[in-house]
Protein backbone atom coordinates (compact mmCIF):
# COMPACT_ATOMS: atom_id res chain seq x y z
CA UNK A 1 0.00 0.00 0.00
CA UNK A 2 1.65 3.49 -0.44
CA UNK A 3 2.33 5.67 1.96
CA UNK A 4 1.26 9.32 1.89
CA UNK A 5 1.78 10.23 5.10
CA UNK A 6 5.38 10.28 7.35
CA UNK A 7 5.24 11.57 11.26
CA UNK A 8 8.48 11.57 13.02
CA UNK A 9 9.73 13.26 16.15
CA UNK A 10 13.62 14.74 16.39
CA UNK A 11 14.60 16.80 20.18
CA UNK A 12 10.18 17.02 20.99
CA UNK A 13 9.51 18.47 17.52
CA UNK A 14 7.20 16.69 16.09
CA UNK A 15 6.50 16.51 12.40
CA UNK A 16 4.63 15.22 9.40
CA UNK A 17 5.59 14.93 5.90
CA UNK A 18 2.54 14.62 3.29
CA UNK A 19 4.57 12.37 0.76
CA UNK A 20 3.03 13.14 -2.84
CA UNK A 21 3.19 16.94 -2.03
CA UNK A 22 6.32 17.20 -0.07
CA UNK A 23 4.43 19.14 2.91
CA UNK A 24 5.42 19.36 5.86
CA UNK A 25 3.35 20.27 9.10
CA UNK A 26 4.47 20.81 13.13
CA UNK A 27 1.67 19.53 15.09
CA UNK A 28 1.49 19.25 18.56
CA UNK A 29 0.77 15.57 20.70
CA UNK A 30 -2.32 15.21 20.30
CA UNK A 31 -2.38 15.51 16.61
CA UNK A 32 0.87 13.57 16.31
CA UNK A 33 -1.03 10.43 18.19
CA UNK A 34 -4.50 10.91 16.36
CA UNK A 35 -2.92 10.72 13.25
CA UNK A 36 -2.24 6.86 13.99
CA UNK A 37 -5.81 5.85 13.47
CA UNK A 38 -6.83 8.58 11.62
CA UNK A 39 -6.61 7.26 7.90
CA UNK A 40 -8.67 4.17 8.79
CA UNK A 41 -10.03 4.50 11.99
CA UNK A 42 -13.68 5.73 12.72
CA UNK A 43 -13.94 8.71 15.22
CA UNK A 44 -15.47 6.97 17.62
CA UNK A 45 -12.80 4.23 17.69
CA UNK A 46 -10.33 7.08 17.96
CA UNK A 47 -11.43 8.26 21.02
CA UNK A 48 -11.71 4.96 22.66
CA UNK A 49 -7.77 4.25 21.68
CA UNK A 50 -6.91 7.97 23.23
CA UNK A 51 -9.49 8.38 25.91
CA UNK A 52 -6.81 7.90 28.88
CA UNK A 53 -4.85 10.50 27.37
CA UNK A 54 -7.39 13.07 26.04
CA UNK A 55 -10.05 14.93 26.49
CA UNK A 56 -13.57 13.75 23.88
CA UNK A 57 -13.57 17.29 22.37
CA UNK A 58 -10.20 18.15 21.79
CA UNK A 59 -9.85 14.87 19.86
CA UNK A 60 -13.17 15.90 18.05
CA UNK A 61 -11.77 19.06 17.29
CA UNK A 62 -7.91 17.51 16.10
CA UNK A 63 -9.84 14.97 13.27
CA UNK A 64 -12.19 18.00 12.05
CA UNK A 65 -8.62 20.03 11.29
CA UNK A 66 -7.18 16.54 10.01
CA UNK A 67 -10.67 16.63 7.46
CA UNK A 68 -9.64 20.49 6.70
CA UNK A 69 -6.34 19.74 5.35
CA UNK A 70 -7.53 16.20 3.58
CA UNK A 71 -10.78 18.53 1.90
CA UNK A 72 -7.92 21.21 1.08
CA UNK A 73 -5.53 19.11 -0.80
CA UNK A 74 -2.39 19.78 1.48
CA UNK A 75 -2.79 16.14 3.24
CA UNK A 76 -2.97 12.59 2.64
CA UNK A 77 -2.78 13.94 -0.96
CA UNK A 78 -3.17 11.25 -3.39
CA UNK A 79 -0.89 12.04 -7.36
CA UNK A 80 0.36 9.57 -9.49
CA UNK A 81 3.86 10.47 -11.00
CA UNK A 82 3.84 7.74 -13.57
CA UNK A 83 3.13 9.54 -16.92
CA UNK A 84 6.45 11.68 -15.96
CA UNK A 85 8.31 8.28 -15.60
CA UNK A 86 7.28 6.97 -18.71
CA UNK A 87 8.66 10.56 -19.95
CA UNK A 88 11.51 10.00 -18.20
CA UNK A 89 12.66 6.43 -19.68
CA UNK A 90 12.46 7.99 -23.05
CA UNK A 91 15.03 10.03 -23.14
CA UNK A 92 18.26 9.30 -24.23
CA UNK A 93 21.08 12.00 -23.46
CA UNK A 94 23.62 11.99 -21.61
CA UNK A 95 25.15 14.76 -19.52
CA UNK A 96 28.08 13.43 -17.66
CA UNK A 97 30.92 10.80 -17.79
CA UNK A 98 33.37 9.89 -14.85
CA UNK A 99 36.77 9.69 -16.30
CA UNK A 100 38.99 6.34 -14.59
CA UNK A 101 42.05 8.67 -15.34
CA UNK A 102 44.11 5.75 -13.29
CA UNK A 103 43.35 2.61 -12.32
CA UNK A 104 46.04 2.99 -9.75
CA UNK A 105 46.63 4.57 -6.20
CA UNK A 106 49.41 5.53 -3.88
CA UNK A 107 47.19 4.70 -0.98
CA UNK A 108 45.86 1.22 0.97
CA UNK A 109 42.48 2.33 2.08
CA UNK A 110 41.18 -0.91 4.21
CA UNK A 111 37.35 -0.16 2.50
CA UNK A 112 38.85 0.91 -0.87
CA UNK A 113 35.89 -0.75 -2.95
CA UNK A 114 38.15 -0.08 -5.76
CA UNK A 115 40.55 -2.44 -4.82
CA UNK A 116 43.57 -0.83 -3.89
CA UNK A 117 42.43 1.54 -7.25
CA UNK A 118 42.78 -1.02 -9.99
CA UNK A 119 38.95 -2.63 -9.87
CA UNK A 120 40.24 -5.83 -9.84
CA UNK A 121 41.93 -5.81 -12.85
CA UNK A 122 45.13 -4.66 -13.91
CA UNK A 123 46.91 -0.94 -13.15
CA UNK A 124 46.99 1.39 -15.67
CA UNK A 125 46.85 4.96 -16.78
CA UNK A 126 44.17 6.47 -19.46
CA UNK A 127 46.15 7.93 -22.33
CA UNK A 128 45.59 11.29 -23.26
CA UNK A 129 43.72 10.11 -26.61
CA UNK A 130 41.32 7.58 -24.88
CA UNK A 131 40.17 10.93 -22.88
CA UNK A 132 39.54 13.01 -25.86
CA UNK A 133 38.10 10.29 -27.40
CA UNK A 134 35.48 10.21 -24.45
CA UNK A 135 34.84 13.90 -24.81
CA UNK A 136 33.58 13.28 -28.31
CA UNK A 137 31.62 10.70 -26.95
CA UNK A 138 29.69 12.70 -24.40
CA UNK A 139 29.53 15.67 -27.22
CA UNK A 140 27.40 13.40 -29.22
CA UNK A 141 25.16 11.58 -27.02
CA UNK A 142 24.26 14.57 -25.27
CA UNK A 143 21.73 16.10 -28.01
CA UNK A 144 20.63 19.44 -26.94
CA UNK A 145 22.04 19.50 -23.84
CA UNK A 146 24.04 22.97 -23.16
CA UNK A 147 26.01 21.72 -19.73
CA UNK A 148 27.92 18.80 -19.32
CA UNK A 149 29.93 17.33 -16.86
CA UNK A 150 33.29 15.69 -16.77
CA UNK A 151 34.32 13.70 -13.27
CA UNK A 152 38.31 13.19 -12.92
CA UNK A 153 38.54 9.84 -10.72
CA UNK A 154 40.60 6.88 -9.96
CA UNK A 155 42.48 5.27 -7.97
CA UNK A 156 44.15 8.46 -7.56
CA UNK A 157 44.08 10.52 -10.82
CA UNK A 158 46.55 12.98 -9.69
CA UNK A 159 48.81 9.96 -10.80
CA UNK A 160 47.77 10.54 -14.17
CA UNK A 161 47.96 14.87 -13.98
CA UNK A 162 48.78 15.12 -17.36
CA UNK A 163 46.20 13.32 -19.25
CA UNK A 164 43.76 15.47 -16.42
CA UNK A 165 45.12 18.95 -18.45
CA UNK A 166 44.74 17.11 -21.77
CA UNK A 167 41.65 16.79 -21.19
CA UNK A 168 40.47 19.92 -19.65
CA UNK A 169 42.43 21.39 -22.80
CA UNK A 170 41.12 19.80 -26.04
CA UNK A 171 37.10 20.02 -23.79
CA UNK A 172 37.61 23.70 -24.10
CA UNK A 173 38.66 24.30 -27.24
CA UNK A 174 36.10 22.89 -28.91
CA UNK A 175 33.14 23.56 -26.34
CA UNK A 176 31.98 26.81 -28.33
CA UNK A 177 32.23 24.72 -31.19
CA UNK A 178 29.26 22.45 -30.48
CA UNK A 179 27.54 24.90 -28.09
CA UNK A 180 28.78 23.06 -24.89
CA UNK A 181 29.94 24.30 -21.85
CA UNK A 182 31.57 21.69 -19.43
CA UNK A 183 31.61 21.45 -15.68
CA UNK A 184 35.04 19.50 -14.41
CA UNK A 185 35.49 17.57 -10.99
CA UNK A 186 38.17 16.28 -9.42
CA UNK A 187 38.48 13.50 -6.39
CA UNK A 188 41.79 13.51 -4.84
CA UNK A 189 43.24 11.91 -1.99
CA UNK A 190 45.37 15.29 -1.65
CA UNK A 191 48.97 13.74 -0.83
CA UNK A 192 50.28 14.44 -4.31
CA UNK A 193 48.93 18.27 -4.07
CA UNK A 194 51.46 21.31 -4.85
CA UNK A 195 50.98 24.43 -4.94
CA UNK A 196 51.54 24.26 -9.03
CA UNK A 197 48.69 21.36 -9.19
CA UNK A 198 47.04 23.16 -6.75
CA UNK A 199 46.69 26.25 -8.62
CA UNK A 200 46.21 24.33 -11.65
CA UNK A 201 43.02 22.43 -9.80
CA UNK A 202 41.42 25.86 -8.40
CA UNK A 203 41.35 27.79 -12.00
CA UNK A 204 40.29 24.44 -13.84
CA UNK A 205 38.20 23.12 -11.98
CA UNK A 206 34.17 23.44 -11.02
CA UNK A 207 34.45 21.29 -7.84
CA UNK A 208 37.24 19.60 -5.60
CA UNK A 209 36.78 16.56 -3.78
CA UNK A 210 39.34 15.99 -1.12
CA UNK A 211 39.46 12.69 1.18
CA UNK A 212 40.10 13.10 4.79
CA UNK A 213 37.82 10.87 7.30
CA UNK A 214 37.65 13.33 10.23
CA UNK A 215 40.67 13.23 13.31
CA UNK A 216 43.72 12.32 12.65
CA UNK A 217 43.60 8.19 14.87
CA UNK A 218 40.26 8.02 12.72
CA UNK A 219 41.56 8.53 9.02
CA UNK A 220 44.91 7.34 10.04
CA UNK A 221 43.20 3.99 10.76
CA UNK A 222 41.79 3.28 7.23
CA UNK A 223 43.76 5.86 4.99
CA UNK A 224 47.19 4.27 5.29
CA UNK A 225 49.79 4.01 2.63
CA UNK A 226 51.81 1.15 1.58
CA UNK A 227 53.78 0.44 3.86
CA UNK A 228 50.43 0.97 6.32
CA UNK A 229 52.25 4.45 7.71
CA UNK A 230 48.95 7.13 8.05
CA UNK A 231 48.47 10.08 6.04
CA UNK A 232 46.69 12.81 8.35
CA UNK A 233 49.86 14.88 8.61
CA UNK A 234 50.85 15.24 5.07
CA UNK A 235 47.17 15.90 3.69
CA UNK A 236 45.61 18.28 6.33
CA UNK A 237 48.00 21.81 5.37
CA UNK A 238 47.39 20.25 1.77
CA UNK A 239 43.20 20.47 2.07
CA UNK A 240 43.60 23.94 3.60
CA UNK A 241 45.49 25.33 1.03
CA UNK A 242 42.30 24.35 -1.92
CA UNK A 243 39.94 25.44 0.72
CA UNK A 244 40.97 28.49 1.51
CA UNK A 245 41.28 29.55 -2.11
CA UNK A 246 38.04 28.04 -2.82
CA UNK A 247 36.34 29.96 0.38
CA UNK A 248 37.99 33.11 -1.49
CA UNK A 249 36.56 32.86 -4.58
CA UNK A 250 33.47 31.48 -3.64
CA UNK A 251 34.13 27.81 -6.01
CA UNK A 252 32.81 24.68 -4.53
CA UNK A 253 34.49 21.51 -3.27
CA UNK A 254 33.63 18.83 -0.46
CA UNK A 255 35.85 17.21 2.11
CA UNK A 256 34.79 13.90 2.33
CA UNK A 257 34.99 11.06 4.73
CA UNK A 258 33.45 7.82 5.34
CA UNK A 259 32.78 6.38 8.67
CA UNK A 260 33.16 2.94 9.97
CA UNK A 261 32.33 1.14 12.95
CA UNK A 262 35.51 2.32 14.23
CA UNK A 263 34.45 5.93 14.57
CA UNK A 264 30.10 5.41 15.08
CA UNK A 265 30.54 9.11 16.83
CA UNK A 266 31.79 10.33 13.33
CA UNK A 267 29.38 13.55 14.36
CA UNK A 268 32.92 14.88 15.93
CA UNK A 269 34.63 14.26 12.89
CA UNK A 270 32.36 16.59 11.26
CA UNK A 271 33.16 19.26 14.00
CA UNK A 272 36.93 18.36 13.44
CA UNK A 273 36.90 19.08 9.89
CA UNK A 274 34.75 22.47 10.70
CA UNK A 275 37.32 23.17 13.19
CA UNK A 276 39.35 23.44 10.57
CA UNK A 277 38.09 25.87 8.76
CA UNK A 278 36.00 23.26 6.15
CA UNK A 279 32.35 24.40 5.32
CA UNK A 280 31.28 22.10 2.90
CA UNK A 281 31.13 18.54 4.51
CA UNK A 282 30.11 15.35 3.26
CA UNK A 283 30.97 11.58 5.62
CA UNK A 284 29.47 8.99 3.99
CA UNK A 285 28.60 5.01 5.34
CA UNK A 286 31.22 2.56 4.82
CA UNK A 287 29.96 0.47 2.01
CA UNK A 288 31.13 -3.52 1.50
CA UNK A 289 29.55 -6.38 0.77
CA UNK A 290 32.64 -8.58 2.15
CA UNK A 291 32.35 -9.13 6.11
CA UNK A 292 35.03 -7.16 7.97
CA UNK A 293 35.81 -5.03 11.13
CA UNK A 294 35.10 -2.34 10.12
CA UNK A 295 31.57 -2.70 8.93
CA UNK A 296 28.79 -1.83 10.38
CA UNK A 297 25.40 -3.42 11.67
CA UNK A 298 21.99 -3.32 12.30
CA UNK A 299 22.61 -3.25 15.70
CA UNK A 300 24.57 -0.49 15.44
CA UNK A 301 21.48 1.76 13.99
CA UNK A 302 20.79 3.32 17.04
CA UNK A 303 23.84 4.96 17.81
CA UNK A 304 24.14 6.10 13.81
CA UNK A 305 20.73 7.86 14.17
CA UNK A 306 21.84 9.83 17.28
CA UNK A 307 24.87 10.70 15.45
CA UNK A 308 22.94 12.52 12.85
CA UNK A 309 20.12 13.85 15.34
CA UNK A 310 23.78 15.56 17.13
CA UNK A 311 24.74 16.37 14.08
CA UNK A 312 21.48 18.17 12.48
CA UNK A 313 21.76 20.35 16.09
CA UNK A 314 25.36 21.56 16.28
CA UNK A 315 24.84 22.34 12.46
CA UNK A 316 21.95 24.66 13.47
CA UNK A 317 23.88 26.04 16.36
CA UNK A 318 26.74 27.18 14.08
CA UNK A 319 25.02 28.50 11.19
CA UNK A 320 23.10 30.79 13.91
CA UNK A 321 25.83 31.50 16.07
CA UNK A 322 28.53 31.78 13.00
CA UNK A 323 31.38 30.12 14.80
CA UNK A 324 32.99 27.82 12.15
CA UNK A 325 29.75 27.15 10.12
CA UNK A 326 29.62 24.01 7.45
CA UNK A 327 27.46 22.63 5.28
CA UNK A 328 26.42 18.77 5.64
CA UNK A 329 26.11 16.86 2.25
CA UNK A 330 23.06 14.99 3.40
CA UNK A 331 20.90 17.50 4.88
CA UNK A 332 21.35 19.65 1.57
CA UNK A 333 17.05 19.28 1.02
CA UNK A 334 15.36 22.29 0.10
CA UNK A 335 11.74 21.36 0.71
CA UNK A 336 10.41 24.59 -1.01
CA UNK A 337 12.44 24.99 -3.92
CA UNK A 338 13.40 21.55 -5.42
CA UNK A 339 14.12 18.90 -6.15
CA UNK A 340 12.73 18.59 -9.75
CA UNK A 341 10.21 15.77 -11.05
CA UNK A 342 13.04 14.11 -12.35
CA UNK A 343 15.30 14.14 -9.44
CA UNK A 344 11.91 13.01 -7.14
CA UNK A 345 12.09 9.79 -9.57
CA UNK A 346 15.35 9.26 -10.69
CA UNK A 347 17.77 9.96 -8.02
CA UNK A 348 20.78 7.78 -9.64
CA UNK A 349 21.96 8.58 -13.31
CA UNK A 350 24.10 5.70 -13.35
CA UNK A 351 23.26 4.18 -17.15
CA UNK A 352 21.29 6.40 -18.41
CA UNK A 353 22.56 10.33 -18.32
CA UNK A 354 25.79 9.39 -16.21
CA UNK A 355 28.54 6.91 -17.56
CA UNK A 356 31.91 5.50 -16.54
CA UNK A 357 35.12 5.34 -18.58
CA UNK A 358 38.14 3.32 -17.77
CA UNK A 359 41.78 3.94 -19.24
CA UNK A 360 41.15 1.71 -22.28
CA UNK A 361 38.09 3.51 -23.16
CA UNK A 362 35.86 0.78 -21.92
CA UNK A 363 32.00 2.58 -20.73
CA UNK A 364 30.44 1.36 -17.87
CA UNK A 365 26.85 2.49 -16.24
CA UNK A 366 29.25 4.30 -13.46
CA UNK A 367 32.51 4.30 -11.51
CA UNK A 368 31.14 1.09 -9.38
CA UNK A 369 30.58 -1.05 -11.93
CA UNK A 370 33.77 -0.99 -13.26
CA UNK A 371 35.36 -4.38 -12.99
CA UNK A 372 32.04 -6.20 -14.02
CA UNK A 373 32.56 -7.47 -17.41
CA UNK A 374 28.63 -7.93 -17.36
CA UNK A 375 28.41 -3.84 -17.45
CA UNK A 376 30.50 -3.13 -19.73
CA UNK A 377 28.44 -0.79 -22.04
CA UNK A 378 30.77 -0.32 -25.22
CA UNK A 379 33.92 2.05 -25.72
CA UNK A 380 34.65 5.41 -26.67
CA UNK A 381 36.41 4.25 -29.76
CA UNK A 382 33.08 2.15 -31.37
CA UNK A 383 30.97 4.49 -30.17
CA UNK A 384 28.45 2.00 -30.07
CA UNK A 385 26.34 1.05 -26.35
CA UNK A 386 24.73 -1.92 -25.35
CA UNK A 387 20.78 -1.28 -25.51
CA UNK A 388 20.15 -4.09 -23.43
CA UNK A 389 21.82 -2.62 -20.81
CA UNK A 390 21.02 0.71 -20.92
CA UNK A 391 17.66 -0.16 -21.21
CA UNK A 392 18.07 -1.67 -17.75
CA UNK A 393 19.10 1.35 -16.32
CA UNK A 394 16.31 3.85 -18.40
CA UNK A 395 13.50 1.45 -16.82
CA UNK A 396 14.97 1.63 -13.29
CA UNK A 397 12.83 4.26 -11.36
CA UNK A 398 10.68 4.42 -7.97
CA UNK A 399 7.93 3.10 -9.57
CA UNK A 400 9.58 0.20 -10.89
CA UNK A 401 11.28 -0.63 -7.54
CA UNK A 402 8.48 -2.91 -5.92
CA UNK A 403 9.99 -1.76 -1.97
CA UNK A 404 10.47 2.13 -3.15
CA UNK A 405 7.19 2.69 -4.66
CA UNK A 406 5.18 2.05 -1.30
CA UNK A 407 8.16 3.96 0.69
CA UNK A 408 7.67 7.09 2.45
CA UNK A 409 10.95 8.45 1.30
CA UNK A 410 10.39 7.51 -2.29
CA UNK A 411 10.62 11.35 -3.59
CA UNK A 412 13.48 11.99 -1.50
CA UNK A 413 16.22 9.14 -2.44
CA UNK A 414 14.54 7.69 -5.25
CA UNK A 415 15.83 3.85 -5.13
CA UNK A 416 19.31 5.11 -3.46
CA UNK A 417 22.41 3.67 -5.41
CA UNK A 418 22.09 1.29 -8.32
CA UNK A 419 25.92 -0.06 -7.78
CA UNK A 420 25.36 -0.57 -4.17
CA UNK A 421 21.68 -1.96 -4.79
CA UNK A 422 23.69 -4.96 -7.15
CA UNK A 423 26.32 -5.39 -5.09
CA UNK A 424 24.38 -6.42 -2.10
CA UNK A 425 21.39 -8.14 -4.30
CA UNK A 426 22.52 -8.65 -7.25
CA UNK A 427 19.35 -6.47 -8.62
CA UNK A 428 19.81 -2.93 -9.95
CA UNK A 429 16.09 -2.38 -8.85
CA UNK A 430 16.49 -4.49 -5.29
CA UNK A 431 17.31 -1.32 -2.39
CA UNK A 432 20.13 -2.23 -0.12
CA UNK A 433 18.20 -1.85 3.61
CA UNK A 434 20.97 -1.21 5.24
CA UNK A 435 21.35 2.02 3.55
CA UNK A 436 17.48 3.06 2.85
CA UNK A 437 17.63 3.02 7.14
CA UNK A 438 20.31 5.58 7.06
CA UNK A 439 18.91 7.54 4.20
CA UNK A 440 15.48 7.65 5.54
CA UNK A 441 17.11 9.16 9.10
CA UNK A 442 19.46 11.68 7.11
CA UNK A 443 16.19 12.71 5.18
CA UNK A 444 14.61 13.38 8.93
CA UNK A 445 17.11 15.63 9.79
CA UNK A 446 17.35 17.56 7.09
CA UNK A 447 13.75 18.10 7.02
CA UNK A 448 13.81 18.61 11.06
CA UNK A 449 16.65 21.40 9.94
CA UNK A 450 14.24 23.12 7.16
CA UNK A 451 11.64 24.24 9.90
CA UNK A 452 14.29 25.12 12.35
CA UNK A 453 15.82 27.32 10.06
CA UNK A 454 11.98 28.88 9.12
CA UNK A 455 11.48 29.06 12.60
CA UNK A 456 15.00 30.77 13.24
CA UNK A 457 14.31 33.24 10.81
CA UNK A 458 11.05 33.94 11.36
CA UNK A 459 12.08 34.67 15.16
CA UNK A 460 14.85 37.11 13.85
CA UNK A 461 12.45 39.38 11.57
CA UNK A 462 10.38 39.55 15.30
Amino acid sequence: METKIHKFSIDNTKIVLDVNSGAVFVVDDLMFDVLDFYDNTPREQIKNKLKGKYKSIEIDEAVEELDKLKRDGVLFTGYNYKAAAEKIRARSEMKALCLNIAHDCNLRCKYCFASDGNYKGEKGLMPPEVGKKAVDFLIQKSGDIKKLEIDFFGGEPLLNFETVKEVVAYARNIESKYEKEFHFTITTNATLLDDEIINYLHENMDNIVLSLDGRREVHDRMRVRADGSGTYDTIISNIKKVVALREKDKKDYFVRGTFTKHNLDFSQDVIHMADNGFEQISIEPVVGKDIKEYMFTESDLPVIYNEYEKLAKEYLERRKTGRNPFRFYHFNIDLYNGPCIYKRLVACGSGREYLAVTPNGDIYPCHQFVGNSEFVIGNVYDKKLNDFIINQFRETDVYSKQDCSSCWARFFCSGGCNANNFNFNGDIKKPYELNCKLQKKRIECAIYINIKEIENSTLERL
